[in-house]
């Protein structure tokens, strides 16, 4: 054999090689997801987050470094601004506990400034619209799933230099149901593509039915949102105070800096901590949880 033809003979190995191999395996690996919270719920575990009211970065270290799965950091019912919360995500770069914000409504601009400050969970409140929704995903997700432009943002430095093409894996949305408008079209909602949790929020849908948890068309609806949203294979979402009462919940808003401080400032004295915010049916003292 010539060396003209021993070297072409080579050249071929590779390419024989992989035409040989189950398509499968010539697929390069999937990216592991960064956000862990979506990798969890994946996995059918439940996740639960703290509430951020307030923009110290040292507290929001200490609770996203607690063993919390996310923050559930809150600018709708809150002063934050986004220069607030953009230097307490950096701040806490590392952190176990992933960045959710609870932007005030779904528009382009909040979304946007959300998630150029490194938010993986976007959540938006009061949605009793499908055009909602559908915007929710649209702004938030990369192009062709929709229309997030790129621009100036700490992303990178928090994700690494691939953020834009890994993105759109990692990135969560999650609607609030708060009214019964928006048990009615539950289905509706849960049907758009994109969304990932449809959470019940428990202290609005009270306030704005006028009932009560236990009330038979209060859990009617609850009971509603719970079954729609199942079976359109997206999570179900709730108040931490429903995680071991109610089943089928895996997504849950846990309490604020305020009362974990409080209770742990009893813990640490030795003071029965029966007001600490938990599990369970007792509410929570000086939170809102859900609502």
């Amino acid at each position: 054999m010539t060396a003209r033809r021993v070297l072409a003979a080579l050249a071929a190995l590779p390419l024989a090689v992989a035409l040989a191999l189950p398509a499968a395996a010539q697929q390069a690996p999937a990216r592991p997801l960064y956000n862990t919270v979506k990798q969890k719920l994946l996995e059918g575990k439940q996740v639960v987050g703290a509430t951020i009211l307030t923009p110290d970065p040292d507290v929001y270290c200490a609770v996203a470094n607690s063993g919390v799965d996310f923050t559930w950091i809150e600018m709708q019912h809150s002063p934050l601004t986004y220069q607030d919360v953009a230097r307490m995500v950096m701040t806490c770069r590392g952190a176990p506990a992933i960045p959710f914000i609870r932007v005030p409504d779904a528009t382009e601009g909040d979304i946007q400034k959300a998630t150029d400050l490194g938010a993986l969970g976007i959540v938006i409140p009061m949605v009793d619209d499908v055009k909602k929704a559908q915007n929710a995903v649209l702004f938030t997700k990369y192009p062709p799933l929709g229309r997030r432009s790129q621009g100036n943002g700490q992303y990178a430095t928090l994700y690494g230099p691939d953020y834009r093409q890994t993105f759109n894996d990692n990135v969560m949305v999650v609607a609030l149901i708060e009214n019964p408008r928006g048990v009615e079209i539950v289905d509706q909602i849960a049907a758009v593509p994109g969304l990932d949790v449809v959470f019940v929020a428990s202290t609005d849908l009270g306030s704005f039915s006028q009932m009560r948890q236990g009330d038979a068309a209060y859990e009617a609806m609850v009971t509603k949102v719970r079954e729609v949203t199942t079976r359109a294979g997206l999570k179900v979402g709730g108040p931490l105070a429903w995680k071991d009462v109610r089943e089928g919940y895996s997504f849950f808003q846990g309490p604020d800096e305020a009362a974990l401080i409080r209770c742990g400032a009893r813990v640490v004295l030795g003071i029965t901590p029966s007001g600490c915010p938990g599990r369970g049916t007792a509410a929570v003292e000086g939170a809102r949880p859900g609502g």
